[in-house]
């Protein structure tokens, strides 16, 4: 199956201002062909990724002699307009919005390849195709990949690459487990086990407020303001990797431990509109959860069930069946039928369990 992995770069000053000014090219080649491509479009034509690129190359492209800088590699204008060309055809079949012109600091990438050869990967430096060497932070695998995406997040650059790797599936220790996912508790296994939602955004926002303001009080287009912006970055970037490691240690345990996992589809936007509690509700990660646990079932040899989106698994007594309503401020289910009482999450988890069976 392809694998992708995204680790830390080690550069110098010079290899980080290279890796600017490939971002900078990038960003350029695709605000020109967006604002292009708008132009053309009110002026009543159809305009393609591939006209526009033929054009940038022929006619645009030699009139600015930066881009053909030493040490600059060609290859990122063409993803840039590819990249361009996937947002509209995003756009056009309503998986996305309009696309929009690219800030300069605001997800700073690009993407590189070796003409259609191989890139040799592995250990904690590589070389990069007309860039050079460069050095991770961690160990890669070896293996070769079609081509490279780097990324800035913060001050720090990252690499990303797909590779090609093979697993066996392995004897899982369950059969079927159900997951119920929730604010109070992130996760509810119907064997019993509980994973508490940390809250990562909650613990940090007070510093995140502090930085904010600190950041909201210097003087505009200063360096002093520069760090400062970084500084709230950096941390912005501290709690979004403390939520993903949460997310990867139970999806990982799920699909190492268990041959069918059976969760609930949840409607992340509709929750999102609850206002009382949407902040909680981002913070909790559920649409990365679901992401995260599809590719790890391909990689571990494991099921995942969706259960309808209209399944009352809260609402059904996981004993007898009886199905009553019970408000959200409380946290047992008392079966009005049989009297049966257990915590509504477990009971929800073992509800979706029995889903797999039938």
């Amino acid at each position: 199956m392809l694998l992708s992995i995204k680790t830390k770069l080690k550069l110098n000053k010079s290899q980080a201002t290279m890796m600017s000014k490939h971002a900078g090219i990038a960003r350029f080649t695709y605000n020109w062909g967006l604002a292009t491509w708008n132009s053309l479009y009110k002026d009543g034509l159809k305009p393609n990724k591939y006209l526009l690129k033929k054009f940038f190359n022929n006619d645009v492209k030699p009139e600015f002699t930066w881009i053909k800088e030493t040490g600059i590699c060609q290859k990122i204008t063409q993803y840039a307009f590819d990249n361009l060309g996937d947002s509209f055809s995003k756009f056009f079949s309503k998986k996305g919005g309009y696309p929009r012109f690219k800030k300069k600091g605001h997800h700073d990438s690009f993407t590189i390849d070796a003409s259609g050869k191989p890139i040799p990967v592995g250990g904690t430096s590589m070389k990069l195709p007309t860039i050079g060497w460069v050095k991770t932070h961690e160990g890669l695998p070896h293996t070769t990949c079609k081509s490279i995406t780097i990324s800035r997040t913060a001050d720090s650059w990252f690499i990303a690459f797909a590779y090609e790797q093979s697993h066996e599936p392995k004897v899982k220790s369950h059969d079927v487990v159900g997951v119920d996912l929730g604010v109070k508790e992130l996760a509810t296994l119907s064997t019993g086990i509980v994973f508490p939602n940390p809250k990562q955004y909650k613990a940090h926002l007070a510093k995140l407020k502090r930085l904010s303001r600190v950041l909201a009080r210097k003087v505009k287009d200063s360096s002093n303001r520069y760090k400062a912006k970084i500084r709230l970055a950096k941390h912005h970037a501290k709690i979004a990797n403390l939520r993903k490691n949460t997310l990867h240690q139970i999806t990982t345990y799920l699909c190492k431990n268990h041959a069918t996992i059976v969760v609930e589809d949840l409607n992340v936007s509709g929750l999102l509109k609850n206002h009382k509690l949407a902040q909680v509700i981002a913070d909790c990660g559920f649409s990365e959860f679901k992401r995260q646990l599809e590719y790890k079932a391909q990689k571990f040899g494991c099921e995942i069930v969706i259960a309808d989106r209209w399944f009352p698994s809260t609402k059904t007594c996981s004993n007898c069946g009886h199905i009553q309503d019970i408000p959200l401020k409380e946290r047992t289910y008392n079966c009005e039928s049989c009297g049966h009482s257990m915590d509504r999450d477990l009971n929800a988890a073992i509800n979706l369990s029995r889903l797999a069976r039938a």
